[in-house]
């Protein structure tokens, strides 16, 4: 058995430089969301008060659309960070560990996924 790449892989589990960045790509999307989340209260008021054809239009707006994709971006990304961030502090069975933040990982993706088709959709619904 080859000692020297099973702790290459313990020490690339449990390296300090992917906690980091895990921790800095948590607060980047955080004030990311401050200003972005603007656009998604503009947007939830007018679908709640202003009729339909209206909603589409500010919607199809290229700015508009921008701001609302960074902020699906940046808001999945968020949630799966922090959501990963629950699994390992609270499961402590290293495969299940490892099988749950896939697992969300995916559910994730295929969100974002189905969010950005629904803005590209009506962008292009003009």
């Amino acid at each position: 058995m080859d000692y020297k790449a099973t702790l290459e892989k313990a020490a690339d589990f449990f390296s300090v430089h992917s906690g980091s960045g895990h921790f800095w790509y948590q607060r980047v999307t955080a004030v990311a969301l401050v200003p972005l989340s603007i656009w998604l209260i503009v947007l939830l008021n007018k679908a709640l008060n202003a009729p339909y054809a209206d909603t589409v239009d500010w919607l199809s707006s290229p700015f508009n659309t921008l701001a609302i994709i960074a902020w699906t971006v940046a808001v999945v990304y968020h949630a799966a960070l922090g959501v990963q961030v629950v699994i390992e502090d609270y499961v402590s069975t290293i495969p299940v560990r490892n099988l749950a933040i896939r697992a969300t990982n995916l559910i994730f993706l295929v969100l974002g996924v189905a969010a950005l088709l629904a803005i590209i959709i009506i962008f292009f619904a003009r």
